[in-house]
């Protein structure tokens, strides 16, 4: 009857620690019409082909695939971000240790006396004296997890590292936009220093046919200052662009992890904002669900809230654990083994907040409401993520527009200017018109550089907020060299 009795309760353990209270975790459902197609697709620019994940070999230039492949090797921040993923999959492991019994070995030695051993030396008529004590004994406790407390947290803690991981993806599509936006910026305002520059040139050309014109009697100090004027705002307009390409400049030097002293130099030899070959691949709203690491960390975020329910759920009832100890105690370190100084213990501890269980009760509500509070956050995210897509597009298809009718008005001015030319040779125009239709020309190649500068931002605008750029591969190793 003892065996059966002994083999009934085991059954019953186990059957109890098959349980874990609390809700199961079940993926959220995604507003209605996230998956949808973009509302703002533009079939003349956009594709909806899959997005590629390297997004950036679109524009088939080598020296951006390096410099991407460079700053998510050797960024700072992606290396901030692999160091708490590390920590976290430390923690995650201190919580599956939970699953099995733990153990403590102790070994001492004290010289003294001891109450016990002075009265029986007092009782058999000896003296007290100071003896050696020696013990030696191995711990060791093990949780029945009757309500799946360890479980439930061994849960909390992966999905917490997965969210942890998603945070660094995610900071990988940003070093990964950021390059590619600083590298663009780079070669668009070098492209807009060499329109700035032509323009310089060809204002400074007409003054000096103005100045000539007039030690020859044939103009006036009015035509001259005017074109001198003119001259003067052309040049104007280059020290800011000078300005901001250096500060382009090293914007990528820190995104490559390098000191301004290492600064990448031979990125000023772009003069000409990167284009792509074909229509940008955008997807639909599915695909971005499933690529955009900020949404995978709000998902996983509101699985681990879910389980810290089951935690808190499971505080409310009693927590049995079983501890045991095995070892020696001698007065002499080579009777520690014998017989007779063995000690060992085994037995359950059972721990319980009862009846006042206020508190782990208050813990519960505080649990479940941080639930609700992720899954509003995972909601928020999903929307974040469509209306930045959607703003993105939108931008761009404006900028297209936009760009299209600058090239229009760049084409008329062009064709003014040399109008202009040729009745001013002709004597049947004035200085006047000549300058305003210089004035035109040079404003419109100004407006198309900038404006071809804006579509390589907003290209990368929309890479970024499709969430490209995370699982491109390992990257290759920075340069040697590099500071």
């Amino acid at each position: 009857m003892t065996g059966r009795c002994r083999a009934g309760a085991l059954a019953a353990a186990l059957a109890l620690a098959g349980c874990a209270v609390g809700p199961n975790y079940h993926p959220p459902t995604p507003p209605a019409g996230a998956e949808a197609p973009f509302v703002s697709l533009q079939p003349g620019a956009e594709a909806t082909a899959p997005t590629p994940d390297d997004w950036w070999r679109l524009y088939d230039d080598p020296a951006l695939d390096g410099y991407v492949r460079e700053a998510l090797a050797a960024n700072r921040d992606i290396a901030i971000a692999e160091a708490n993923l590390a920590a976290s999959r430390a923690v995650l492991e201190a919580a599956r240790s939970q699953q099995y019994p733990s153990t403590t070995s102790q070994f001492g030695a004290v010289n003294g006396r001891d109450p016990t051993i002075n009265e029986i030396l007092l009782l058999t008529g000896r003296q007290p004296t100071s003896i050696w004590l020696f013990d030696a004994v191995i711990d060791s406790s093990y949780e029945l997890d009757l309500f799946g407390r360890v479980r439930r947290t061994i849960e909390a803690s992966h999905a917490s590292t997965e969210a942890v991981a998603a945070a660094r993806d995610d900071l990988k599509v940003t070093v990964a936009a950021e390059t590619a936006r600083a590298y663009a910026q780079i070669c668009a305002l070098g492209q807009e220093l060499a329109v700035a520059n032509h323009n310089l040139e060809i204002v400074g050309r007409e003054a000096d046919i103005t100045a000539r014109r007039r030690a020859a009697g044939a103009g006036s100090e009015f035509e001259d200052v005017r074109a001198q004027t003119l001259v003067a705002q052309t040049r104007s307009a280059i020290p800011p662009l000078e300005g901001q390409r250096r500060a382009a400049l090293f914007q990528l030097t820190a995104l490559l992890g390098r000191t301004p002293a290492h600064a990448p130099v031979e990125a000023e030899k772009c003069v000409t904002a990167p284009k792509l070959a074909a229509l940008a691949p955008i997807g639909d709203g599915a695909a971005l669900l499933r690529r955009r690491p900020d949404l995978r960390e709000a998902e996983r975020r509101l699985a681990q809230s879910t389980a810290e329910v089951g935690v808190a759920t499971a505080s409310l009832y009693p927590r049995v654990t079983i501890n045991g100890f095995w070892g020696g105690a001698s007065s002499e370190l080579s009777a520690l083994t014998a017989s007779r100084a063995l000690i060992w213990g085994v037995g359950p501890t059972i721990s319980w907040a009862f009846p006042n269980q206020s508190l782990p009760r208050a813990r519960l509500h505080q649990a479940k409401a941080t639930e609700q509070a992720a899954l509003a956050a995972f909601d928020s995210a999903v929307l974040k993520a469509l209306k930045e897509t959607e703003q993105a597009l939108s931008l761009y298809g404006a900028e297209l527009d936009h760009h299209a009718d600058l090239l229009d008005a760049q084409a008329k001015a062009r064709r003014t200017y040399e109008i202009a030319s040729g009745q001013f040779a002709a004597g049947e125009a004035s200085q006047l018109d000549l300058l305003t239709a210089e004035q035109g020309v040079t404003g419109a190649d100004a407006a198309v550089a900038a404006s071809e500068s804006a579509l390589a931002q907003d290209q990368i605008a929309i890479f970024k907020a499709l969430g490209g750029g995370w699982s491109a591969g390992p990257p290759a190793p920075p340069p040697s060299g590099k500071g």
